[in-house]
């Protein structure tokens, strides 16, 4: 297939656009390079650059036809989309109508959207299906449930058919070490204790022990890049056949806490990680875990690195790769 990747030059898109490659389908890839890196994106991939905002690039892009597209291009920090809510909204839900609007004047297609588990806001119950109500507490959350809310508006009327595809907490990396995570500034649990590791920051705060989970810390699901990248392969392919526009919560079923996440890190690296305890963040939620059953009945997907030794080993063979 012919397939377009807006976004691709960043974390996840770069590995889907290797995944691609790597599947045989033609890919291009449409990034603005603000946060993403033009080394990350696979040398047999088209690149162009540009921006969502362009709308008449857009409509010469889309001019072509693809069989899918998939969209990456948000931004993802929470803190910053409550410090400065306008450059999320802008570009999250503004841009990205822009993207539905060409593609609509383009005769339609098929859309996989990149969504997140923040769109649930504090959960109600756990593990979190996708029939949990959904009541974003943050901008970054509000952008990402306005958009699909969007998206399920437009498709009906424009032709245009979309999965959008929650993330938990995406980690790990390619198991060769060719690409990983490298945001700035990074906000990830899992990099950011492989760089204490590495000692390339002198230590890690655990924000709050005294949740209400075995050891005090918060609990997360962490699902490798390379099992998201799976998934957005079958989902694409479920378009393809013909299902209908739905969306699926992304994880691996269990959860791991701060403290896990560190203890693992320092058995994989063999090294000890600098760490100390602060003061609870407002909005974390004690634990966030997802139930995948619906993507693993409707789509067939198996997370394969769903260990998270091996998560956290495959980020520190690209982490020990980087300068």
């Amino acid at each position: 297939m012919n397939v377009l990747v807006v976004g691709g030059a960043g974390y996840i898109g770069s590995h889907m656009v290797k995944s691609l490659v790597e599947a045989g389908h033609a890919t291009t890839v449409f990034d603005s390079l603000v946060t993403g890196h033009r080394d990350a994106v696979h040398p047999e991939a088209e690149f162009i650059f540009g921006d969502l905002a362009d709308r008449p690039l857009l409509d010469r892009l889309l001019a072509d036809g693809f069989d899918g597209v998939m969209h990456f291009a948000s931004f993802i920090q929470v803190g910053e989309s409550v410090s400065k809510p306008a450059k999320y909204y802008r570009n999250n839900l503004y841009n990205s109508l822009n993207l539905l609007d060409a593609l609509a004047a383009a005769g339609g297609g098929r859309l996989i959207f990149s969504s997140t588990a923040a769109i649930f806001g504090d959960p109600l119950r756990i593990p979190i299906d996708e029939t949990h109500p959904c009541t974003p507490i943050n901008p970054y959350g509000r952008t990402k449930w306005m958009f699909e809310q969007a998206l399920a508006d437009l498709g009906e009327t424009c032709g245009i058919a979309s999965i959008c595809l929650r993330y938990f907490n995406a980690a790990g990396a390619t198991p060769d070490g060719s690409l990983g995570e490298r945001h700035d500034p990074e906000t990830h649990l899992i990099p950011l204790v492989l760089q204490a590791a590495a000692r390339k920051r002198p230590a890690i705060e655990i924000y709050g022990d005294d949740y209400d989970t075995p050891d005090g810390t918060c609990i997360r699901d962490y699902v490798h890049v390379d099992d998201l990248c799976a998934a957005h392969l079958l989902a694409l392919d479920h378009l393809v056949a013909g299902k209908k526009s739905t969306a699926f919560n992304l994880g691996n079923g269990q959860g791991f806490s701060v403290r896990e996440v560190i203890d693992t890190a320092e058995r994989v690296t063999g090294r000890n990680v600098p760490c100390h305890t602060g003061q609870r963040r407002p909005g974390d939620p004690p634990r966030l875990v997802a139930n995948p059953s619906r993507a693993t009945s409707e789509l067939g997907w198996q997370p394969q690195r769903a260990d998270l030794e091996t998560i956290i080993a495959d980020a520190w063979r690209w982490e020990c790769r980087r300068p």
